[in-house]
């Protein structure tokens, strides 16, 4: 995932060619919120949807409610283009004004970060992406990576699967392929995947797609012509997603063998493949369309105003919703902060114990306006996912629909592992630091 420079005023967004969202302003007014964006680059019809949605919702709550309690939130857009470097320089620049939590929106940017976060108490919220094992929050205090991981995800797909062929224990002889950009977001699931190949007895084959071929998968699906798995799972992004939907359909592989991860489920992934790419699966943790009073309002207090840089026909769209979700999640967490830390302008550290103490219940989402938008969602001290629910959302040829029940991951195989890598993880950083944080959310 790669990234621009960080702009901090109109006049130099417009020189860089650069974007600022609607309500960017100083920190010393309000709540400081960055999005870490990449409208620009490879990854761009990805990434520009899920920005739209995080800064639509964030300045609906500044048009309708004048903020959270009465408080502003500060919202400004850093351009990465999905690029480690840039992400980095975004994260120093904007580091100084202070913000209550970055989205690096990137595992290769969340990464190199996830050191940092403690040091400069920000906390990270790296929404179902990033490192997997950063899950485990007495190794990680200042990382959150809710809804669900990369390792529940691949877990879910292999449960759908063994649904679909009868049981968990029909899976042995099977073979199952991942197809996967060969970057760190695209390897994060090939742990999980292994220790269940061992456990269920599929053989698992891997095919790994740089960066340079993202477009022209060629070699990749002669090797899974060759090999002939039963189901594919797709790690993939941006434009590699569609053209893997295309090749599936060009190669005679069943659609509905073919299942993205959540980030291979943007409405431009399938979109491209027109009529043939009708069965197509991906995992999926939001619904889809307008129809949420919470996207009404959005819809009323920014669209409606010309208060967003999203277009009218995209407001409702996978991504775009998902966006939202990941603003909700902020909000709330700042509404616990305050409320843990009796302070209407909070800091990180608040903001660390707001997220910690996030718990979204089915009566508070309806509260938001958002019933039935997603999952109930919790997080703890020593869990910062949750591990929660998803269910395959199935492309009829025009748009997303509802293609399976809400799934849970197979946690006593993926929790064990979260656990066992976490702390190889501190094990691999020399002096890796012990939970010191307070835990006392009592107040």
């Amino acid at each position: 995932m790669r990234m621009h420079h960080c702009v901090l005023g109109a006049a130099i967004a417009v020189a860089a060619g650069l974007s600022l969202a609607p309500t960017a302003a100083s920190a010393a007014d309000g709540i400081y919120v960055p999005l870490f964006a990449y409208r620009t680059g490879p990854f761009a019809a990805s990434g520009t949807p899920i920005v739209n949605g995080m800064a639509d919702y964030l300045n609906m709550l500044n048009e309708r409610d004048g903020g959270i309690n009465g408080v502003k939130i500060n919202v400004e857009e850093c351009e990465t283009s999905y690029d480690t470097k840039k992400g980095l320089e975004c994260y120093e620049q904007v580091k100084s004004k202070h913000p209550v939590v970055i989205n690096p929106y990137s595992t290769g940017i969340t990464l190199p970060l996830i050191p940092k976060a403690a040091v400069d108490k920000i906390p990270l919220l790296s929404l179902a992406y990033g490192l997997s094992a950063s899950a485990d929050g007495n190794t990680f205090p200042w990382i959150f990576n809710p809804p669900a991981t990369y390792w529940d995800g691949a877990s879910m797909f292999v449960r759908y699967v063994a649904g679909k062929e009868g049981g968990l224990d029909k899976l042995k002889g099977k073979k199952l392929g991942l197809v996967y950009l060969d970057a760190p977001y695209g390897k994060e699931p090939i742990p999980v995947l292994e220790a269940l190949a061992k456990d269920y007895g599929f053989e698992l084959k891997l095919y790994p797609v740089p960066a340079a071929e993202m477009q022209n998968q060629s070699s990749q699906w002669l090797n899974i012509r060759r090999d002939r798995p039963g189901w594919l799972y797709l790690q993939g992004f941006g434009t590699m997603n569609p053209t893997a939907v295309k090749e599936a359909g060009k190669n005679n592989f069943p659609m509905d063998h073919l299942i993205g991860n959540w980030w291979a489920g943007g409405d431009d992934d399938a979109r491209p493949a027109g009529p043939a790419g009708n069965g197509y699966l991906s995992l999926d943790f939001v619904a889809v369309g307008t129809d949420f009073p919470v996207i009404k309002d959005i819809q009323k207090y920014v669209i409606d105003k010309g208060k967003s840089q999203t277009e009218k026909s995209r407001v409702g769209e996978n991504f775009y919703n998902r966006g939202v979700l990941n603003s909700i999640y902020i909000a709330e967490a700042i509404r616990n902060a305050q409320k843990l830390s009796g302070k209407k302008v909070i800091d990180g550290s608040d903001m660390r114990r707001g997220l910690e103490s996030l718990n979204i219940t089915d009566v508070r989402l309806k509260e938001l306006g958002a019933a039935g938008f997603a999952a109930p969602m919790q997080i703890t001290c020593a869990d910062h996912n949750g591990h929660n629910s998803a269910y395959m959302a199935r492309w009829d040829g025009t748009k997303w629909t509802k293609g399976s029940d809400w799934m849970q991951p197979i946690k006593s195989k993926v929790l064990p592992l979260i656990d066992e890598a976490a702390k190889a993880y501190a094990s691999a950083n020399a002096g890796w630091p012990k939970r010191t944080e307070a835990c006392d959310h009592s107040k």
